[in-house]
């Protein structure tokens, strides 16, 4: 169950790498199709975002634990990172939770507080 999220967001192509940022994405959405085929993630998610001076896109990878770091050490998820920050700008990779993995969050949350007093 996907409980887990990877998360590659980037803001604008570097000028004059623009042809090649395209390329890398495309090369993004492939290998992310095969690892969803293969059934390395659970499914993943692409982005466009409207200009806004910010994120200008991001891929959302969805898998369990153990399947996301398998990711983020595979040597072709590693190179295609390293080739896409050279072609855009504010290039960034989160690691985070999704479905369960928020509710388990936030029940640990929940106990935690109960040990801080509480201002009213």
């Amino acid at each position: 169950m996907a409980d887990r999220l990877l998360y590659v967001g980037w803001d604008v192509p570097v000028r004059g790498r623009e042809e090649r940022a395209v390329e890398i994405f495309n090369e993004c959405v492939g290998y992310y199709g095969r690892l969803q085929q293969e059934g390395r993630i659970e499914r993943f998610d692409v982005a466009l975002l409207l200009p806004h001076g910010g994120t200008g896109g991001y891929f959302a990878l969805h898998g369990s634990a153990d399947q996301l770091n398998a990711v983020r050490e595979d040597d072709e998820f590693r190179r295609l990172m390293t080739d896409a920050n050279i072609s855009v700008e504010g290039m960034r990779i989160l690691y985070g939770l999704t479905g369960q993995g928020v509710a388990d969050q936030m029940a640990m949350y929940q106990e935690e507080i109960q040990k801080v007093p509480q201002a009213h």
